[in-house]
C-alpha cells in the first residue's frame, strides 16, 4: 500500500475547503488593496533561490539536476521569484507596483505542529515606495485579513533590522558575522549571539548595548521605541532605525486601526535579504508564527534589476488554518443554501436534469441522485451530509408542472410550482 512522502500530506474535503475559504479571503482582499495577481513557476533556478537566503534554508530546499544537467530548486518561498520578475519582465512597470502571488512552497523541513514540507503561502509585496506609510499598509493588510478570517486574539511581534545593523556596522562588523547574529537570534539564542559579537571583538559598549536591547520588548511601543534610542545612542544608524519604526506604528495609530503589538528589539527573522522594519503575526496559543514579512530594499539590485525599495508579507495559508480550527471558526460551508435533486422514476431523470441546471444558474450548490438509491435512502444520504433542501422529482406532480420540495433541516415538504422552486428556496434560506 503506497503513503505519502513523508511531511506531505493529503487534504480531506473539509481541510481543503479550510486552506481554499483562506485563500479566497486572501485573493478578496489582495484586491481591496489593489494587488495584482501573479503566477511563478514551482520550479527555479538553485542560483536564483539561493542567492540571498538565509544558510538554513538553502540547506533544506530540494533541490536536484534536470535532464538538462541545470541545478535546479523547488522554491522554499515566493520572494525571489518575484524579485527575479520584477527586475526583468517587470521592470518598466510604473510604481508603486503592488503584487500578489499564492500557491505552494517547499523545505526539507523536521515535520511537527504547524510545519510540513509541502506548504502554502498567501504573498502581498509593494514595490517602488521606501517611505513609511508603505509598511504600514502591508500591516494594516495583515490585520485586515486575519480579522476578515475571523480570528480572535492575534497579535504582531514588530523588529527594525537597522538597529542591529547600525550598530554592527558602526563596529565594523562582516556581513557573514552579522548573518551569524541574526540567524542565533532568529532562533532565540541570545548568549549565543553575544558570544558571536564578543569574538569579533566589538567594543564593550557595543556588548552592553547588544545585551540590554536583547532584553528590550514590550507592549507600549512608543515607550519601548525611547529605551531603544536611549541605549544605542551613538550609532546612528540604529537610531535612524528607530526613528523609522517609530513613524510606521504612529502611522498606524494615527489610522484609527488597533493593532496588538509587541516592540522586541533584539527580534530578527531567518531570511539575510531584510534591511527595515521586520515582524510577524502570532496567536499566543500556538507556538509558530501565522505570517511574516518587513522591508527589503536591496534585493532587486541581487537580480540585475534597479534599485527598488520594497516591502512584503508573506501569510502562512495551513498554520492559520491551525488557528482557526483551534479557535473553531469555521468557514460558511455554503450548506444553507445546497440542494440535492432527486428522481423518483427514471423516466423523470431528464427533467431532474433540467431543474439541476435551473437551480444552479440561480448560484445554488445542486447535486442529482445518480446512485438509483430509492427516495427515503437518498434522502437520507442527503442528510448524513448536511444538505439543505431536497427537490423531489416525480411523474405525478410533473403532470401539473410541480415538484416536492422538502426542507432538511426542519423535516418539513411541500409540493411547490416549478416556476416559484428558486423562490422558494431562496425564501427558505435566509
Amino acid at each position: 500500500m503506497f503513503k505519502t512522502v513523508r511531511g506531505m500530506r493529503d487534504l480531506m474535503p473539509v481541510d481543503a475547503e479550510r486552506m481554499r475559504h483562506v485563500e479566497q479571503v486572501s485573493r478578496e482582499v489582495s484586491k481591496l488593496y489593489g494587488y495584482e495577481e501573479i503566477i511563478t513557476p514551482i520550479l527555479e533556478s538553485y542560483d536564483l533561490l539561493a542567492a540571498k537566503t538565509s544558510e538554513e534554508i538553502r540547506e533544506r530546499m530540494y533541490t536536484f539536476k534536470d535532464l538538462g544537467s541545470r541545478k535546479v530548486a523547488m522554491r522554499p518561498e515566493f520572494t525571489a521569484s518575484v524579485a527575479r520578475l520584477v527586475a526583468s519582465k517587470l521592470r518598466n512597470e510604473p510604481k508603486p507596483m503592488r503584487l500578489f502571488s499564492v500557491g505552494s512552497l517547499y523545505r526539507y523541513d523536521e515535520p511537527q505542529y504547524g510545519r510540513f514540507r509541502e506548504f502554502w503561502q498567501s504573498n502581498y509585496e509593494l514595490f517602488g515606495s521606501d517611505r513609511p506609510e508603505a509598511d504600514a499598509e502591508i500591516l494594516m493588510l495583515t490585520n485586515d485579513l486575519l480579522k476578515r478570517l475571523g480570528l480572535k486574539n492575534y497579535r504582531f511581534k514588530i523588529g527594525h533590522t537597522g538597529i542591529l545593523k547600525g550598530i554592527l556596522d558602526q563596529e565594523e562588523m562582516g556581513e557573514a558575522k552579522q548573518n551569524s547574529v541574526r540567524q542565533l537570534l532568529d532562533k532565540k539564542s541570545w548568549e549565543d549571539a553575544l558570544a558571536v559579537a564578543r569574538d569579533a571583538d566589538v567594543s564593550q559598549k557595543c556588548l552592553a548595548a547588544l545585551e540590554r536591547l536583547f532584553e528590550t520588548r514590550g507592549e507600549d511601543a512608543f515607550k519601548v521605541l525611547e529605551t531603544v534610542k536611549e541605549t544605542v545612542s551613538g550609532y546612528d544608524g540604529a537610531v535612524a532605525a528607530a526613528d523609522n519604526l517609530w513613524k510606521i506604528l504612529e502611522l498606524v495609530k494615527d489610522s484609527g486601526v488597533k493593532l496588538e503589538i509587541t516592540v522586541e528589539a533584539g527580534f530578527a527573522r531567518g531570511l539575510e535579504y531584510y534591511t527595515g522594519m521586520i515582524f510577524e503575526s502570532y496567536v499566543p496559543a500556538l507556538d509558530v508564527a501565522l505570517g511574516g514579512g518587513g522591508r527589503y530594499d536591496r534585493l532587486i539590485q541581487l537580480f540585475g534589476g534597479e534599485p527598488i525599495p520594497a516591502v512584503g508579507v508573506a501569510q502562512g495559508i495551513d498554520r492559520i488554518v491551525l488557528a482557526l480550527k483551534k479557535q473553531k471558526v469555521s468557514p460558511k460551508s455554503g450548506k444553507e443554501k445546497s440542494v440535492v435533486v432527486i428522481s423518483v422514476k427514471d423516466e423523470s431523470m431528464g427533467k431532474a436534469l433540467e431543474l439541476s441546471d435551473m437551480l444552479r444558474k440561480s448560484g445554488l450548490a445542486v447535486e442529482v441522485a445518480v446512485m438509483g438509491r430509492s427516495v427515503s435512502r437518498a434522502l437520507a444520504d442527503a442528510d448524513r451530509r448536511g444538505v439543505a433542501y431536497a427537490v423531489i422529482v416525480g411523474p405525478k406532480e410533473l403532470e401539473e408542472k410541480k415538484v416536492v420540495l422538502k426542507d432538511m433541516d426542519k423535516g418539513e415538504q411541500k409540493t411547490v410550482l416549478i416556476s416559484d422552486l428558486t423562490e422558494a428556496i431562496f425564501s427558505g434560506s435566509k
